[in-house]
């Protein structure tokens, strides 16, 4: 029988304890413990057979919460989660997406990191609340956003790391490290601050992005890795690259003046390509012409020698006839194409007038303005 104080007690009537007077009952009364666990094997005895708990009704009662404690095993994997079980809290296997089963808790359980998800974290800057515009705008952050370049400049870059959960590094990934990403923000942040502390500023605001950011990845995933993580860096993205806000007119002054700088070069470049190979095929012309005309003086020279030879060999051979026969062949060369009149002075040309008109006797020729003092004496040696 339960303690109650009820009248008639051994401490006497009324609501009394056993150090007397007890605490005045103000409002409802608490349940009965014991009547709620009398009502419920009333209850469980009108449901078993026979009306009272017998030993078959024992079995049917652990039969049923073994085959609840059975079923609480299956459990289903979404879409961008991996399953990881674990044995008495020791990784044992990783299942995908899909219906599982793991043998009930306590024997193992489950934990469900989105894996197959890839996830984005921003340096140099975030999203805040902006009332005025009833969404969120996006505020830089110079504490993480400024860094020291290897000309020790100040640069101001703001970037974005995606990355995900190795399929095969999710028991890593939840057991080695506390704050994912916390510790990706961190390496990234560090990373970005060793590589454009080793490059000057010029490439850095200009062209070296694409390996600025292949240089922050792999610097990552190795930090990362050596960790012991489990999480793979897919891509490193850079936002925007300024100077300080403070010199950044200065810095596009610059930045003009460079490309001036590079504009002019290139256009005495282009004017150097275009006129260095004209002089150059001119003075090849030229020492091809040259190479031509020696090749003819030479050639002129030894066919002129050759034939001088031959001609002496036959004048040894019969001076008097070889003599003879040049002179002829001479007087025909200059004689042979000039017209000759002939005149004796006999007694049959008496009555000839000393009158020769030799510019009326001769053919006309073309102009020969360099030549007319030897056609003159070609024209009196035909009278003679």
């Amino acid at each position: 029988m339960p303690w109650k104080n009820q009248g008639g007690g051994p401490w006497g009537s009324g609501p009394k304890g056993p150090w007397g007077q007890g605490p005045q009952s103000v409002g409802p009364r608490p349940p009965d413990l014991e009547d709620l666990l009398r009502r419920g094997q009333d209850k469980m005895q009108q449901l078993l057979p026979g009306g009272h708990l017998s030993g078959m009704g024992i079995a049917l009662i652990l039969v049923g919460a073994l085959a609840i404690w059975g079923l609480s095993g299956f459990f289903r994997v979404q879409s961008e989660e991996l399953g990881v079980v674990l044995r008495f809290g020791k990784h044992v296997r990783t299942v995908q997406p899909g219906l599982n089963y793991h043998l009930p808790y306590p024997i193992e359980t489950v934990q469900l990191p989105k894996a197959l998800r890839v996830s984005t974290i921003s340096i140099g800057m975030t999203l805040i609340e902006d009332a005025a515009r009833r969404g969120r705008t996006m505020r830089d952050v110079p504490e993480e956003s400024l860094m020291l370049t290897g000309d020790e400049n100040i640069v101001d870059v703001d970037f974005t790391v995606l990355w995900r959960i190795k399929p095969d590094g999710v028991g890593n990934f939840l057991f080695n490290i506390q704050n994912p990403e916390g510790t990706v923000k961190a390496v990234a942040e560090s990373a970005m601050r060793e590589v454009i502390g080793r490059s000057p500023i010029q490439p850095i605001l200009t062209g070296a992005r694409n390996t600025i950011e292949q240089s922050v990845q792999e610097l990552m995933q190795k930090v990362l890795d050596s960790y012991g993580s489990g999480v793979q860096i897919t891509q490193v993205q850079m936002q925007k690259v300024d100077p300080p806000a403070q010199v950044i007119e200065a810095f596009r002054d610059v930045q003009a003046a460079r490309a001036d700088l590079e504009r002019l070069q290139n256009e005495a470049q282009t004017y150097a390509n275009r006129v260095v190979p004209d002089a150059r095929g001119r003075a090849a012309q030229i020492l091809q012409v040259a190479e031509g005309y020696k090749e003819q003086a030479i050639a002129e020279a030894k066919g002129q020698s050759a034939r001088f030879n031959k001609v002496y060999d036959e004048y040894a051979k019969a001076k008097d006839v070889t003599r003879q026969r040049i002179y002829l062949e001479t007087m025909e060369r200059v004689l042979g194409p000039a017209q000759k009149l002939v005149y004796d002075g006999g007694p049959s040309g008496s009555s000839i007038v000393p009158y020769l008109p030799l510019s009326e006797l001769s053919p006309p020729r073309p102009a020969q303005p360099a030549q007319p003092a030897a056609t003159g004496q070609q024209q009196g040696g035909g009278a003679r």
